[in-house]
């Protein structure tokens, strides 16, 4: 894939947006296009051969005139401070377009968490939260887990926090194990939450998911739970990956294999029947629905054209550059942007936020629920914008939330 920098992909997304929106804005929106802080930490770690290694960690904090900061913490050998500010960007469109009381943030630190054992690991953990505390804190900067960060991660983390402000703060971070203030339901949240949209928007045009034939890109947390809730509702998986390749089978894949693969822990380059085949070929199958639950940029103009699918939901960040999206709206191949299609695990993050500071905690059933009417309001929003203003869903997402951030931002003063 192109070298395409993620955060330039955030900025022109929301250029053309502001296109549609009223002149009342145009003293703020150029403070929209750039972070409220980026913060750069070297973070030293005493390894456990003796030999103290650095290790460079980014925050960045986009806006938060309509909440504090919120997002997840990535830990990945090839993370940028561009990848850093794209992510807190697209996270502030994407708390407004749910019209979730939040402002964009988000943590990345450059390692490869699979050559760290677990002391190192929790070391570094700690490490972070010690350089970046002050900036922390349930009413201004909640943090959450992202790509290889977890539950374990966040339980060091919050931990470290509360030692250094000297009381117990359990809503200063979420995604946290449920022995300590995590909420039920987060486990599958982004994929729940996906499918709700899925059948939501193809319900919206008189269609259902049964019988599709669906791809899904990268079968990671959500990306398998996705898998396992798709052959629920009665669609077809015929194509699915890992980081060791992919695997195809246009009669249907076994659910119940990969699901075994990937629970020992074993690539899908193991799987018996099917074809082998790349993640580039992948990405091109033809089908009814493809979904990216991988990393940014996986579909760009180098390879858009050879998109066959007739519908894409983006579970990945940022997996469609702009000058793809010109491209696959000239083909009629509808895009669920992620900011809307992955919101689930955001908003059950803030589900949990506000259960820890009201300490009282709902029902998985309550969860759902909730997540489910967050959904299908957002998507109506979108929805309709997206038809007013004949664009597509992505260029609709934008308005609305673009609209309400810089509303509140011109109110505030």
């Amino acid at each position: 894939m192109s070298q395409n920098n993620p955060f330039e992909s955030a900025r022109t997304q929301m250029k053309t947006a502001y296109t549609f929106l009223t002149r009342e804005y145009d003293d703020l929106f150029p403070i929209l296009l750039s972070p409220d802080r980026v913060i750069e930490v070297s973070i030293p770690v005493k390894m456990d051969d003796g030999r103290v290694e650095t290790f460079t960690g980014y925050r960045s904090q986009h806006n938060s005139a309509r909440g504090p900061y919120k997002w997840g913490i990535r830990y990945h050998q090839d993370v940028t401070k561009d990848e850093v500010m794209a992510l807190s960007t697209w996270m502030s469109i994407k708390c407004a377009t749910l019209d979730l009381p939040l402002g964009g943030g988000k943590w990345g630190i450059i390692v490869d968490p699979k050559k760290l054992s677990q002391n190192e690991l929790e070391k570094l953990s700690r490490g972070w939260v010690r350089k970046l505390y002050k900036y922390l804190g349930p009413l201004d900067d909640v943090p959450a887990p992202d790509v290889n960060t977890n539950g374990q991660i966040m339980s060091w983390m919050v931990d470290e926090y509360s030692k250094l402000v000297g009381h117990w703060t359990p809503g200063t971070f979420t995604g946290k194990p449920l022995s300590i203030g995590g909420s039920l339901g987060r486990d599958t949240a982004t994929a729940q939450w996906g499918l709700y949209v899925l059948e939501a928007y193809l319900k919206s045009k008189w269609d259902t998911i049964k019988n599709k034939k669906v791809v899904i890109q990268w079968a990671g947390n959500a990306g398998l739970h996705m898998i396992e809730l798709i052959q629920k509702s009665g669609a077809i998986l015929i194509g699915t990956s890992d980081s060791h390749g992919a695997i195809y089978d246009e009669n249907g894949l076994d659910i119940s294999q990969i699901v075994s693969l990937k629970g020992d822990k074993k690539s899908l380059t193991e799987y018996k029947g099917g074809k082998q085949i790349s993640n580039h070929e992948l990405l091109e199958l033809s089908c009814d629905i493809l979904i990216p639950a991988a990393l940014e940029n996986q579909i760009t103009s180098e390879n858009a054209d050879k998109i066959q699918a007739k519908l894409i939901l983006e579970l990945a960040n940022g997996p469609i550059t702009p000058e793809a999206d010109i491209t696959l709206f000239s083909k009629n191949i509808s895009v669920i942007p992620d900011i809307l299609a992955n919101a689930g695990w955001v908003t059950v993050s803030y589900f949990e936020q506000v259960q820890n500071n009201a300490n009282y905690f709902w029902s998985r059933e309550e969860v759902q629920e909730k997540l489910k009417l967050k959904m299908e309001t957002a998507l109506h929003g979108v929805l309709e914008m997206a038809e007013s203003k004949k664009v597509m869903l992505r260029t609709g997402a934008y308005v609305v939330a673009m609209k309400r951030i810089l509303e509140a931002m011109k109110v505030r003063g």
